[in-house]
C-alpha cells in the first residue's frame, strides 16, 4: 500500500508542475521518515551524493559540452556541406540530408534535443525555404535526431549503462547496425513522400564538390574515429572517450576552422552547466527512491509476480515494450531509465535476457516516447524551431515513429542483428 501512495504521490506532483527530481526526492523522503523515522534522514544525503558521483556519469555533461562546440565551431555546417554534396541530388534531397548529418551528428553529440537544437536551427529553415511544408521539415528532424541515439555515443545509454550495471561499450556496438537500418529506411520513406508531393531536388551531383566538402569536413570526421576507436579499441572509456571529446572539438574549431568564439564557448559551458544540474539532480533523486524500493524488495517482488505468469523470454519482452511505450510518453527518458530499469533488471535478469539487448530495447522504447506527448522532448523542441504546430507536425511523424517502431520489433525479437558485433568483438 505504501508504494501505491508514492506513486499517486509522484504523479500528482508531475501533474501540479513540480520537477521530477524534487518530486522523487519528496516522496522517497517522506516515505522514509513515515516506515523508518527521522532518524533515516542523515542518510538521505549519503545516498544521493553517492548516486551522483559515478564516474562513468561523467560522460553526459562532456557529450554534451561537445556538441555545443562543434555548433558554434564550424564543425556542424561542415558535416551538413558535405552531406548536402551526398545526397542532395536526389528528389527529397534536403530531407534526406537532414536524416544523414543526424546520424554524423548523433555520433559526436549523443543527444537527440541537442541534436534538433544544432541542426534543426540550420535544415529547417533552409528546407522551408526550399518549399518543404514546415510540418515535414519538423517531423523529419525530429524523428531522425531520436533514431540517432541508438549509433554510438548515446546518453541515455550511458545512464542505462549505469543503473544496470551493464557494459557501455557493448551497448554503443549493438546500436550500430539498428541505427544505420533505420537511417536507411528513414531516407527510403523520405523519398516516397518527395515523389507523392514532388519535393525539390536539392543540386546536382557534382564529384568535385563532394570532393571538395569532403576535405573540408575531413577534420570534423576525425572526432568520431578518434572517440569511438578509442572506446572500441580498449584505449580509454566512455568517459574518457567524452573528454577527448571536448579537447578533439576545441581543437579542431580553434586550430583548423578557425571559428572558435570565447563568449560560444562560455555560453556553451553555462548551459551544458545548467543541463548538467538538472541531470544530476534527478539522479541523486532517482538513486534515493531506488534504494528504498530495493529495501523494500520491490524489484523481486515484481519479478517474482511476473514469472508466476510467464517466464517466457518473450513475452517478458512483449510485457516490458508495452511498460516502457507508456511510460515514455509521461516521463523524459533519463528519468524512465534512473526509475524504472532498477526495478525490472531482476526480471531482466532472471528470465535471461542479455542486459545488452535490453539496454537497446529500452532505448528505442524510450525514444519514441520522445515522439510522442504530452512529454515529446525532442518533438515540442523540433516544433519551436519550425515554428509548427504540434498536431499538424505529428500527422507526418507518425510515418518516421513507424520506422523507429519497426526498428524496435526487430531489436526486440531478431537479437541476432543488433548483437552480432558485440559477439565479433566480445565473443
Amino acid at each position: 500500500m505504501t508504494i501505491f501512495w508514492m506513486f499517486i504521490g509522484l504523479f500528482a506532483m508531475i501533474l501540479m508542475g513540480i520537477p521530477i527530481a524534487i518530486a522523487l526526492a519528496l516522496v522517497a523522503v517522506f516515505a522514509m521518515i513515515i516506515t523508518q523515522g527521522v532518524d533515516i534522514l542523515p542518510n538521505v544525503a549519503l545516498v544521493m551524493f553517492d548516486g551522483a558521483t559515478k564516474f562513468s556519469l561523467l560522460a553526459i555533461p562532456l557529450f554534451i559540452f561537445a556538441g555545443a562546440i562543434m555548433n558554434t565551431g564550424g564543425i556542424s555546417r561542415r558535416l551538413i556541406a558535405f552531406a548536402s554534396a551526398l545526397v542532395g541530388f536526389v528528389r527529397g534531397g534536403l530531407a534526406m540530408v537532414n536524416i544523414a548529418a543526424s546520424m554524423f551528428f548523433a555520433e559526436m553529440s549523443g543527444s537527440a534535443v541537442a541534436d534538433v537544437a544544432a541542426l534543426g536551427s540550420i535544415l529547417i529553415p533552409a528546407m522551408k525555404k526550399k518549399g518543404y511544408p514546415g510540418p515535414f521539415a519538423a517531423a523529419v528532424t525530429s524523428s531522425s535526431a531520436t533514431l540517432a541515439v541508438i549509433i554510438p555515443p548515446s546518453i541515455p545509454m550511458i545512464l542505462y549503462a549505469v543503473m544496470a550495471d551493464s557494459s557501455v561499450v557493448q551497448l554503443f556496438v549493438a546500436g550500430i547496425i539498428p541505427g544505420l537500418i533505420g537511417g536507411l529506411t528513414m531516407m527510403a520513406l523520405s523519398y516516397w513522400f518527395a515523389l507523392r508531393h514532388n519535393y525539390p531536388v536539392e543540386e546536382n551531383f557534382e564529384l568535385k564538390k563532394l570532393w571538395r566538402t569532403f576535405k573540408s569536413a575531413s577534420w570534423a570526421f576525425l572526432l568520431p574515429l578518434i572517440i569511438l576507436g578509442g572506446i572500441f579499441g580498449g584505449l580509454v572509456t566512455a568517459t574518457e572517450g567524452a573528454g577527448l571529446a571536448v579537447v578533439t572539438a576545441v581543437a579542431i574549431s580553434a586550430l583548423v576552422y578557425r571559428e572558435f568564439s570565447w563568449r560560444n564557448l562560455r555560453d556553451a559551458m553555462i548551459e551544458g552547466g545548467k543541463s548538467t544540474a538538472v541531470v544530476m539532480l534527478l539522479v541523486a533523486s532517482s538513486a534515493l527512491l531506488g534504494n528504498y524500493l530495493t529495501e523494500l524488495r520491490v524489484p523481486q517482488t515484481l519479478a517474482e509476480k511476473i514469472m508466476s505468469f510467464t517466464s517466457n523470454p518473450h513475452a517478458v519482452l512483449a510485457l516490458l515494450n508495452i511498460f516502457f511505450l507508456i511510460i515514455g510518453c509521461f516521463l523524459h527518458s533519463a528519468a524512465a531509465i534512473i526509475l524504472v530499469v532498477p526495478i525490472v533488471m531482476p526480471l531482466v535478469n532472471a528470465v535471461g535476457i542479455d542486459p545488452v539487448h535490453f539496454g537497446l530495447v529500452v532505448t528505442l522504447n524510450l525514444g519514441i516516447g520522445q515522439q510522442t506527448p504530452p512529454v515529446a522532448s525532442v518533438l515540442i523542441t523540433a516544433c519551436s524551431v519550425a515554428k509548427a504546430d504540434i498536431w499538424e507536425v505529428s500527422k507526418v511523424n507518425i510515418f518516421y515513429v513507424g520506422v523507429i517502431f519497426l526498428v524496435l520489433l526487430m531489436v526486440t525479437y531478431l537479437p541476432a542483428i543488433p548483437m552480432s558485433l558485440v559477439k565479433l568483438f566480445y565473443g
